[in-house]
């Protein structure tokens, strides 16, 4: 299994290596997520450790006043893109692209190559051995406009202003809405 999720693994020490946290709290976990990959090789793997790397994507409006969220069909809540990392995919963006992509319906999502945030959660409910994510996350700007699809993964996919979030999302989708409108400008 190593073997082929190595080029994951050292796209992902390149990626965190390369870039510069915004702050104190963002580099604690870019250092944590690099200590974690040199201790284990497989955790870019979803059946490597219980604790892995994924990657996430948000979709945002050109304005910065609108995010497309899912509603996960496990986990019962709203969320950007994401999920684990496939031995298939290129490079962490091509991973948060086809997460962005399946489960949002819109062939034409590509998120901005720019980390946006890291975000280290532990997993509650029907996970399997899935125990904590170490999110690598995208985000990707889309009109309005596109016509989203409801994946198999989901319960829902809508809009809403980032402004009026839907209740009980984790107070860390209002971070991720601010970093990205820091990290893109908007």
């Amino acid at each position: 299994m190593t073997e082929r999720f190595a080029h994951l693994h050292a796209d992902a020490v390149t990626a965190l290596s390369a870039w510069t946290s915004p702050d104190a709290t963002q580099e604690r976990l870019r250092t944590a997520y690099l200590a974690h990959l040199e201790a284990h090789r497989d955790a870019v793997a979803k059946a490597g450790p219980p604790a892995h790397l994924t990657v996430g994507c948000l979709v945002i409006s050109p304005d910065g006043e609108h995010v497309l969220l899912t509603h996960h069909r496990r986990a019962r809540e709203w969320f950007q893109f994401g999920g684990h990392l496939e031995a298939g995919d290129a490079s962490l963006h091509a991973a948060a692209t086809r997460e962005g992509r399946e489960e949002s319906g819109i062939a034409g999502l590509v998120p901005e190559r720019t980390l946006v945030q890291l975000d280290r959660h532990t997993l509650s409910g029907d996970f399997g051995r899935c125990r904590e994510h170490l999110d690598v996350r995208f985000a990707a700007v889309l009109d309005r406009d596109v016509e989203p699809h409801v994946s198999d993964e989901s319960l829902d996919v809508a809009w809403w202003p980032t402004n009026a979030l839907p209740e009980g999302t984790r107070d860390e989708l209002s971070l991720l809405v601010e970093a990205t409108r820091r990290t893109l400008g908007l």
